[in-house]
């Protein structure tokens, strides 16, 4: 069964704690090479049948009006997961 990937982000402006704490945690593990964590969330939507436009239109709409909150959070991504 085909499924949607929806990625949401906090945005820009928003402050990032657990981001922060994983970013202090890279460099004492051995990880130098990084700058900076900002954490997210992932959904994946099961489609029983075909993916169109018209689901893919209303898996934004999920991922805009449900699983995340406008205020804080932006939706950065609704694609179909190739398997």
């Amino acid at each position: 069964m085909p499924r949607i990937v929806v990625d949401v982000m906090l945005k820009p402006e928003i402050l990032d704690p657990q981001g922060k704490a994983i970013a202090g945690a890279l460099p004492r593990l051995g990880f130098t090479d990084f700058s900076g964590v900002r954490q997210g969330k992932r959904f994946e939507l099961t489609v029983d049948g075909e993916v169109t436009e018209t689901t893919l239109a209303k898996a934004r709409e999920a991922a805009e009006t449900l699983l995340s909150n406008p205020v804080i959070e932006d939706v950065v991504n609704v694609e179909v997961l190739d398997d």
